[in-house]
C-alpha cells in the first residue's frame, strides 16, 4: 500500500524557516513526480510547487518562488519541502503527493502553468506563521 506521511509542521515566527519531510512507505520516489499543496482555513487547496519525475525539473506558484525548494533526499523514500523566510499567509495546513512517470509535473495553458494531477496523498501537516 502506497502512503505518503508528512511531517515537521509547527510555528514559526514570519521570516523563519521549516523544513518539511514527505516520506514514503510502500514505495521509493523513483520515478515518481513529487507535489506539494497546501490549505489555508476558509480557502481552497492549491498548489505550492512540484518535481518532475524524470529530470527532476521544478516548478513553484509565484507567492512562493525564491523562497520554498522541493528536493528529493538522500534516501529515495524522502522528499522535502524547505521554506524560508515565511510569512504568515503562508499559515496553512501542507500535504505532499506522489505520482508515478509525471514529467513534466506541469502543463502549460492560456499563459498559465497548471500541476497535473497527482493520485497518492499524505495527510498533511499544519504550518502557522505568527507576525
Amino acid at each position: 500500500e502506497v502512503q505518503l506521511v508528512e511531517s515537521g509542521g509547527g510555528l514559526v515566527q514570519a521570516g523563519g524557516s521549516l523544513r518539511l519531510p514527505c516520506a514514503a512507505s510502500g514505495f521509493t520516489f523513483d520515478g515518481y513526480a513529487i507535489g506539494w499543496f497546501r490549505q489555508a482555513p476558509g480557502k481552497e487547496r492549491e498548489w505550492v510547487g512540484c518535481m518532475g519525475s524524470k529530470d527532476g525539473a521544478t516548478y513553484y506558484v509565484d507567492a512562493v518562488k525564491g523562497r520554498f525548494t522541493i528536493s528529493r533526499g538522500n534516501a529515495k523514500n524522502t522528499a522535502y519541502l524547505e521554506m524560508s523566510t515565511l510569512k504568515p499567509e503562508d499559515t496553512a495546513v501542507y500535504t505532499c503527493a506522489a505520482d508515478f512517470g509525471l514529467s513534466p509535473c506541469t502543463y502549460y495553458r492560456d499563459g498559465y502553468y497548471y500541476i497535473r494531477h497527482f493520485r497518492s496523498w499524505g495527510q498533511g501537516t499544519q504550518v502557522t506563521v505568527s507576525s
